[in-house]
């Protein structure tokens, strides 16, 4: 596994890459709202990406062999889709919708991505049940994040996920996890949202990855749609997703992605 060590003016290149994603993601989350259809926020994401100077890293992506490329900038992922939701003029968001805008950068060679899940109309208009996953998944992005620091291991992540989506009443999906980021939207390691403490991969100084648990309401298994991309839950309830671009770093991490 060829793991890439980060030198200073790489790194100073993936900031720039991933404040790009972040102000993106910020760009469309001051914008959305319900009434609007999940093409415009592709629309959106296409229209500030180029303002920065960068590319949509997910147009064309080409994924396990036999799906097409991906035809859109950004995924959209709403209520029961747990993951890589195609925008479509055809879908309205609406009051109490659930859904996750997924943003990846690609800015003078390396990539940036993050991910949030928005509450249409407000928390107001949202079930409980809405509202407590995505708060859920928040957390767990967070818990994930804090156990990042030079010497920890991957087991060390995915356990401190796993442990607080389960004493909060929700799964964790294993099918899908984080992964390294620098020249290529994805590289190596794999990033596990589920573990144990003290097992896997030790992580070094200068490693960059994604953490970014998508978090059930029901079951962990999922689902994915004739299209080839849209991954739904399979029991049909709710999941939320939150991501961030770290860097692992002497004492901790650096949140790349972070406003």
């Amino acid at each position: 596994m060829g793991i890439t060590l980060f030198s200073a003016g790489e790194i100073a290149r993936l900031r720039r890459a991933g404040r790009a994603a972040a102000e993106t993601l910020a760009f469309v989350g001051d914008k959305i709202r319900p009434g609007i259809a999940t093409k415009q926020i592709d629309l959106w994401v296409r229209e500030d990406t180029k303002r920065r100077g960068g590319k949509p890293s997910q147009l064309g992506y080409r994924g396990p062999p036999g799906t097409p490329p991906f035809p859109a900038a950004v995924c959209t992922s709403r209520n029961e889709v747990v993951c890589h939701g195609i925008p479509n003029a055809q879908e309205i968001l609406l009051p109490g919708d659930i859904v996750n805008v997924d943003v990846t950068t690609e800015l003078d060679g390396f990539h940036g991505d993050t991910s949030a899940t928005f509450v249409l109309g407000g928390v107001a208009a949202a079930s409980a049940e809405a509202r407590h996953v995505v708060d859920v998944a928040r957390r767990c992005r967070d818990a994930g994040v804090a156990a990042v620091r030079d010497g920890a291991r991957l087991g060390d992540i995915g356990a401190a996920i796993a442990e607080l989506a389960r004493a909060e009443g929700c799964s964790v999906v294993r099918d899908f996890g984080g992964h390294g980021i620098g020249r290529r939207m994805h590289e190596d390691p794999h990033v596990p949202h589920h573990g144990v403490r003290g097992a896997g991969m030790r992580l070094k100084a200068g490693m960059c990855f994604t953490i970014e648990p998508m978090i059930n309401l029901g079951r962990a298994e999922i689902d994915v749609l004739p299209d080839g991309w849209t991954v739904v839950t399979a029991d049909g309830r709710l999941s939320a997703q939150f991501e961030h671009t770290v860097l692992v770093t002497k004492d901790g991490c650096e949140i790349l992605t972070l406003l």
